[in-house]
């Protein structure tokens, strides 16, 4: 019989000689590494550069597709720039100027001057030179005339003026703003700033003490001052421990009187802030004098000069923000020098135990889960202050409900890494709750986060994939929407380069994923798989979806691919012992494989081996060739012996079925666990990702465990979908063993329990692995077995996704062809509203 490689390239050929513009290099082998390579039958040829070169074996030098060239440069040109203005921001936060807090510090007396002057008046000068030609000051984003933001800020800038007895033009022009604009005030559609229905109201009253004639009729004055005695008995009939919190954070500014002085000040910072805001710290300065409050005030003003923002410091929490944004959304391998450098000083400061870290609640749980999933030794002990619901109700965080910062608590509970991390699995039980009930409470009309909330709720952070998570995250972005406190906090302009860097990228990833799947279209025809009719129809996708979930960067095309090709292989030969061949053509196939270059000494028994060997024989080789040539040396050899081993471990499950062996579950979860293909798949994609990955790595007990805690989570999943199916076809797997050993004294239900439970015991201890400081197995070859992980779960959440291609098919058309759906609707904000 024929030689399998006769009439064909010993390399995977596209089946026409169009190059896809995005694969003509092999990005992770060096040019002087592909020069080197190409072992084949013990000889020398000229290897491959990517898998995308054209059909004569040579890699073209024609400029294809010259529009779509053109246009992706243009893009590397745009996100060049975009990359330089969003490093600035991470290495420099920028943040807007707030003219509520900045009126505050401007009505701050200078010491020693009996309250005459301002003790900062280049605060005044900026009220003065930025009041808007509506008469208002605030943040207009959108172009909305009034808010009850703006609102707020025009009235304390009114105030500081009228203090200092300046800007009576600015004045009057404010007033009737605030007067043709009454209505929003006592508006319960329109969503308040934290504290506003006894900030406003108190400051209204105020304003009309010092003389303020406002244009509003007696009923809206009685309206606007309701509103503080309905708050004022809303408050007095609460029994929350978090209430003294709240009313030391908006008392002072509402000049409400709830709480005595030394109650107030015992919520002031180290650095002399009350809760890091210049408003609330300010408001302390107006009614009474504390020099760590004015060397805090001092401190903000000479570095933002006439105008403060909202909060000060919260370069951690931006940073940690923008960090965690640009993984959401699939950018920050861009980053990653500055990402390292942000993490770094965070973990400082976590062990330092800053308080800008630790007494905010959100920032607290942000870094944990940022700082542990990077691989940074946090204890989750740092957590056991909001260990109970009603420890966290009593922070300001728990009182105003903030679902965010909830949000981030449940987020931060799934990191654990032990069965011991008691204060992560109470914190998941309540937050989980909590945020289930927010779901329930608020019908249609829910907030955006809701939509995270559901989501996160949905799908846990490891049954989701990289591809999925960052399309998901780019059509929800809203680039306009602020951070909303008591005034909104907005991020300089940063947000608008995010989302368009993001669309970029996520849009020449899918062209590079429709590229990619055509070439494994045309690999399967040309190698005459689809000629098999053992092999489950349409399965094949979904060894590139796998792949592609796997490794999404699109930088990783050759790796995907060769990734994709191993999988198919895998799914090939499963099918083949498990229901295509006899027990003469299965061992003929292991004949053939163990000759290997000398299988022209062994005839083929049938067609379909032939087919099934030609393929894998064709494959390996040219994987074998690329991956030698990234690595600098011949690792054929140790491919071929893993895909050896993989196959005989396949043929001894076919043997037992042949047989009706029923093994005991450790004999079980030895071969299914080569047998379930991670082996030759994991080898083959660290080739490719990682240069110099040494033998003594690959023989390192490190690197065995993370393959059978891979392995084992894999298996597992793939027994608990296929169970019923396996069972009518009359086939062993966990939970029928478990259940047939146990002699009966274990129901269905109870094997199905036992092995969730060994699939997440796996997992916990796999992310442990993954997370802890590095041994021998390089990090980013730990990240992939996780990746690995996170996709198996993926495929089998609800069903078998490769017995059931068409459960997948919502999936690869979400990853490869629809276009992103972006966000359109009118700006809103998640907030805590008033009660």
């Amino acid at each position: 019989m024929a030689n399998p490689t006769q009439g064909r390239s010993s390399s995977i050929l596209l089946a026409s000689g169009r190059q896809a513009p995005q694969q003509a290099v092999l990005l992770w082998a060096a040019p002087q590494f592909v020069s080197k390579c190409g072992l084949h039958h013990g000889k020398r040829k000229p290897p491959r550069c990517s898998f995308a070169c054209s059909a004569s074996g040579i890699p073209s030098t024609e400029p294809p597709y010259v529009e779509e060239m053109l246009a992706r440069e243009n893009a590397r040109t745009r996100n060049t720039e975009r990359k330089a203005r969003i490093r600035k921001h991470l290495e420099k936060p920028e943040f807007s100027p707030s003219a509520y807090d900045t009126a505050w510090v401007a009505m701050v007396p200078l010491p020693d001057t009996n309250r005459q002057a301002p003790c900062f008046p280049q605060c005044v000068e900026w009220i003065l030179q930025n009041q808007h030609c509506s008469g208002s000051w605030g943040i207009n984003q959108f172009g909305l005339l009034a808010n009850k933001d703006i609102l707020l800020s025009t009235l304390a800038c009114i105030i500081a003026l009228k203090k200092w007895n300046v800007g009576s033009d600015h004045i009057s022009r404010g007033l009737e703003f605030i007067g043709r604009n009454i209505s929003t005030v006592m508006d319960k559609q329109i969503v308040s700033p934290i504290g506003f229905n006894l900030i406003f109201p108190g400051m209204f009253n105020h304003a009309i003490r010092m003389g303020l004639e406002f244009p509003v009729r007696e009923t809206d004055i009685s309206g606007i001052l309701h509103l503080r005695e309905m708050e004022l008995r809303r408050l007095a009939g609460e029994e929350s421990n978090g209430k003294e919190t709240y009313l030391a954070f908006v008392a002072e500014e509402g000049l409400v009187s709830l709480l005595d002085r030394n109650e107030v000040m015992n919520f002031q910072r180290k650095n002399g802030s009350l809760f890091n805001y210049p408003a609330a710290t300010a408001a302390v300065l107006v009614h009474r004098y504390d020099d760590k409050a004015l060397q805090y005030l001092n401190s903000i003003v000479s570095i933002f000069g006439s105008a403060v923002p909202t909060v000060y410091p919260q370069n951690i929490y931006y940073q940690l923000s923008m960090v965690d944004m640009l993984k959401k959304i699939g950018i920050s391998r861009h980053f990653s020098s500055e990402i390292n450098s942000i993490l770094d000083k965070a973990y400082i400061s976590w062990l330092q135990r800053d308080e800008e870290i630790i007494q905010d609640v959100e920032t607290c749980a942000m870094a944990f889960r940022l700082l542990r999933m990077n691989g940074y030794d946090v204890s989750s002990d740092e957590l056991s202050h909001v260990s109970q619901a009603f420890t966290f109700h009593n922070s300001l965080e728990g009182y105003l409900n903030q679902t965010k910062s909830l949000l981030e608590l449940y987020k931060a509970s799934e990191l654990c890494l032990s069965e011991n991390e008691l204060v992560l699995e109470n914190i998941s039980n309540w937050s989980g709750r909590l945020l289930t009930e927010k779901l329930c409470c608020n019908g249609s009309e829910r907030m955006p986060i809701l939509g995270e909330v559901e989501y996160t709720l949905k799908f846990p952070f490891y049954a989701t994939v990289e591809a999925l998570d960052h399309k998901r995250n780019i059509e929800h972005f809203d680039s306009r929407v602020p951070q909303q406190l008591k005034t909104k906090n907005l991020l300089c302009h940063v947000n608008q380069d995010l989302l368009d860097f993001a669309i970029e990228d996520f849009s020449i990833s899918q062209s590079i994923y429709q590229d990619e799947l055509s070439h494994i279209e045309r690999w399967e025809k040309e190698n005459r798989l689809h000629q098999l009719r053992f092999l489950r129809k349409g399965s094949l996708i979904n060894c590139y979806l796998s792949a592609a979930a796997t490794i999404s960067a699109h930088e990783f095309s050759d790796a995907r691919i060769a990734c994709a090709k191993s999988i198919a292989l895998v799914l090939v030969i499963d099918d083949f012992f498990d229901v295509g061949a006899s027990k003469e053509e299965q061992e003929n196939l292991i004949a053939l494989v163990e000759k290997w270059d000398d299988h022209h000494k062994v005839e083929f028994y049938s067609e379909q081996v032939e087919v099934v060997f030609s393929a894998f024989y064709t494959t390996v080789n040219q994987i074998g060739e690329m991956a030698s040539a990234i690595q600098n040396c011949d690792v054929t050899k140790h491919l071929d012996e893993t895909w050896l081993h993989y196959m005989r471990s396949v043929a001894t499950e076919a043997k037992w079925q042949r047989n009706q062996y029923v093994p005991t579950v450790e004999e079980y979860m030895t071969e299914p666990l080569t047998s379930y293909g991670m082996g030759p798949i994991m080898l083959t994609s660290l080739y490719f990702v990682q240069k110099n990955l040494l033998k003594h790595i690959i023989k390192d007990p490190e690197y065995s465990e993370l393959l059978r805690l891979m392995g084992t989570c894999g298996r597992l999943l793939n027994d608990t979908q296929g169970f019923e199916r396996e069972s009518r076809d009359g086939k062993l797997n966990i939970i029928s063993l478990l259940v047939l050993q146990s002699g009966g004294s274990m129901s269905i239900e109870a094997a199905q329990e036992a092995t969730q439970e060994s699939i997440a015991s796996c997992r916990r201890d796999l992310l442990r692995m993954v997370v802890r400081e590095d041994r021998v197995v390089p990090r980013p070859c730990k990240e992939l077995f996780w990746r690995f992980c996170r996709t198996a779960h993926l495929f089998y959440c609800h069903t078998d996704g490769f017995t059931s291609p068409k459960e997948m098919l919502c999936t690869m058309n979400a990853i490869f062809t629809e276009p992103l759906k972006l966000q359109t609707t009118s700006p809103s904000f998640d907030v805590q509203s008033e009660q």
